[in-house]
């Protein structure tokens, strides 16, 4: 069955290639223009707002936590820069460069091949690693029966009426095009829409289509989970990966050129590629049931976290996101003040709300979320929007309602907004630990260690943020 579907998609790539050449070629002579949106709005924004492709390498969720090469870098661009990050996720080249010149995102941060004609649409920044394009042939076929060739290709000039498979609008098109014009011979080049790079190699592994292409770096990571493949034979020379702008946000490219031409200097650099594309201990993670590639789960409890949120009407990923801030997964721990389980419930709490047995995944994932509910009626009527209110309910999760009720009347005391949390409430609950905040004659419960709820709100919306962009419902 698997391979049926794979055949309507090659086949359906195959009808779409020949139908839309002529409007291709037409759109490559319009003049494209971008929005104006440059250094200085993404500061006033206080967010930078970046693309970039879901794989094994650049941006994935392991064991509940987020990560990839091109996910590590931004993380350190950003932090550099002083501004909160957004990620977006898509595969589609295309769209890519629509987006960022509609204005949608401001960088595309993916291993985008520096070439003269992406030029003319886009401002490529310094880049960020060099490789090469190579071939994508199994070394032996897995199926006696399959037609296609079983001897290796070596030599370029062997490629002549091959047909190699490859990611639609992706870079690898235009070089098997220059191939077979220096080769002076024909390569049938077909572009698959809604398949990224490292799904057709596993196609190639399966013997389900002969050939593909791909960067060399990335090539070599899929050895470690393919015995049968091989990437030995170059197609291209050396080329520069790197990261795109709008051509008008000059202060942008000029503020990312510096930044990785000093970055790409330091030890932070060299051990966030050796961790991606050297090191083999962390390749391994790809084959694991807890990698959200193959084997799609946040944690041991997903099934139960899926049941219970669904009855009680949460996103399991928004409380798979808390469970992970709270726990890691780990249902008997306790914290120094003496919170147990999961979702790290106070005896106390759990046994206002019904818990039984509170070192017991379920019961305390009942309890945990019995409690949201809880906190959510109480701030309901004096937050209408379900968003924003999540914050005040994360917050008093985390640190009790009472502490989040002072920030709100030491924020509405200073002409601050007691129902919007960013920049209102939340930094008067940041600094509840300053006397100055909480001797304030507003405050009732007085002192408050602000800093782990301030924080503690941010990064659970932010992993729930990475679970939603790589994690189905």
């Amino acid at each position: 069955m698997r391979k049926f579907g794979v055949f309507i998609v090659v086949l359906l790539g195959l009808l779409v290639n020949s139908c839309k050449l002529e409007s291709k070629q037409t759109k490559e002579k319009e003049t494209i223009e971008s929005v104006s949106i440059d250094l200085n709005d993404i500061v006033k924004r206080g967010k930078i707002r970046v693309v970039t492709d879901y794989n094994s390498t650049n941006y994935f969720v392991y064991k509940g936590r987020p990560l990839g090469y091109q996910l590590e870098l931004l993380q350190a661009l950003s932090n550099t820069l002083g501004l909160k990050l957004e990620i977006i996720v898509s595969n589609d080249v295309d769209k890519n460069f629509n987006s960022l010149l509609a204005g949608e995102v401001d960088l595309i941060a993916t291993n985008l091949t520096v070439t003269r004609n992406r030029g003319h649409k886009v401002a490529f920044t310094e880049h960020h690693c060099v490789t090469r394009q190579v071939l994508v042939q199994q070394t032996q076929s897995n199926d006696p029966n399959t037609s296609y060739d079983k001897e290796i290709i070596r030599n370029q000039l062997d490629l002549g009426g091959k047909t190699i498979y490859v990611q639609e609008n992706s870079s690898y098109v235009n070089r098997l095009r220059n191939l077979s014009n220096e080769i002076g011979d024909s390569i049938n080049i077909v572009e698959i829409p809604d398949y990224e790079v490292e799904q057709l190699i596993a196609l190639v592994a399966s013997g389900e289509i002969p050939y593909t292409v791909c960067d060399e770096n990335l090539a070599k990571i899929n050895l470690n989970f393919y015995d049968n493949i091989d990437i030995e034979t170059a197609v291209s020379f050396p080329q520069k990966i790197g990261w795109a702008v709008r051509p008008n946000s000059i202060d942008l490219k000029d503020v990312v050129d510096n930044w990785l031409i000093n970055f790409k200097k330091t030890n932070q650099y060299k051990r966030i590629y050796r961790k991606y594309f050297i090191n083999k201990r962390s390749t391994h993670l790809v084959n694991s049931t807890f990698h959200s590639i193959k084997g799609g789960k946040i944690s041991a409890y997903d099934a139960i976290i899926k049941e219970e949120s669904k009855r009680f009407n949460f996103d399991w990923r928004l409380v798979a996101a808390l469970i992970y801030q709270e726990s890691r997964f780990l249902p008997e721990v306790e914290s120094w003040a003496g919170a147990i389980g999961l979702m790290q419930l106070m005896p106390q709490t759990a046994a206002s709300f019904g818990v039984k047995e509170i070192t017991s995944p379920q019961d305390n994932i009942q309890g945990g979320l019995k409690f949201l509910i809880w906190l959510n009626k109480r701030f309901e009527k004096v937050i209408e929007d379900p968003e924003e209110r999540l914050k005040f309910v994360l917050a008093s999760y985390n640190v009790g309602p009472g502490h989040v009720e002072d920030a709100m009347r030491l924020a509405e005391k200073n002409n601050k907004n007691p129902h919007i949390w960013e920049d209102n409430v939340d930094y008067y609950l940041l600094n509840k630990s300053k006397p100055s905040f909480y001797n304030d004659p507003v405050v009732k419960y007085g002192y408050c260690r602000g800093e782990e709820p301030f924080h503690y709100v941010t990064d659970i919306l932010e992993r729930y943020t990475h679970y939603k962009n790589v994690i189905v419902d």
